[in-house]
């Protein structure tokens, strides 16, 4: 299937909260499904924007590449560009929490104490479907989860507004394959085997592309 011409906005890899100058709060994830998205993407014909958290990844040849750090930047990098996409993949593992204050110096460890005040990052995926206009671009989203991983991604789904939502379980992060389900809006379902992520990737996009392509 070719997605020649499609405008893709990819958000991939974690994102990184500091506490200090030298440590941060982060999680395992390395970018490789959000990576293999752009690949494949590009393959298949499309413009692909990749705004990426901090990861040791090599960056798919012919992407616009924009390196992030905190999920500040990345929530600024990828509504920035909302309106020149026709479909966003939001596949990074944004931190959903920031340390209130962090210190401009590096702390001694008997500072930080037995607790640490943290406050909520925004959710991107669900900021960028609030501010689309007539329903684009098309919006697709990522569920991570230990436990009841459909239930939940469908809850996730409905309530940030998507247009579809991949869920797989948390051995997916760091790790070479995934096992995941494709929901849609109009409560469509499709659980897959595990496979690689490079796999993955062309089964998301063959059915997400195509309705991006024709409607």
């Amino acid at each position: 299937m070719s997605l020649r011409g499609l405008r893709i906005l990819i958000t991939s890899g974690p994102t990184r909260e500091p506490l200090d100058p030298v440590r941060f709060l982060s999680n395992g994830s390395t970018g490789a499904m959000g990576f293999a998205l752009a690949r494949t993407a590009l393959r298949r014909g499309a413009k692909v924007t990749l705004v990426s958290g901090p990861v040791c990844a090599r960056p798919p040849k012919g992407a616009v590449v924009v390196p992030v750090t905190t999920a500040l930047e990345m929530r600024r990098e990828t509504l920035k560009r909302l309106g020149k996409c026709d479909l966003l993949i939001a596949a990074a593992a944004v931190s959903d929490w920031r340390v209130a204050a962090p210190a401009k110096k590096k702390l001694p460890k008997s500072a930080f104490g037995a607790s640490l005040r943290l406050i909520p990052n925004p959710d991107i995926v669900a900021d960028a479907a609030r501010r689309r206009r007539r329903g684009r671009p098309r919006i697709a989203g990522f569920a991570l989860e230990t436990h009841d991983w459909l239930g939940r991604a469908r809850e996730k789904l409905g309530r940030k507004g998507l247009d579809w939502i991949v869920a797989n379980r948390v051995s997916s992060m760091g790790g070479p394959g995934t096992r995941f389900a494709l929901l849609d809006r109009a409560g469509g379902r499709r659980v897959f085997p595990t496979m690689s992520k490079t796999r993955a990737a062309e089964k998301i996009l063959a059915a997400i592309g195509d309705q991006c392509a024709t409607n």
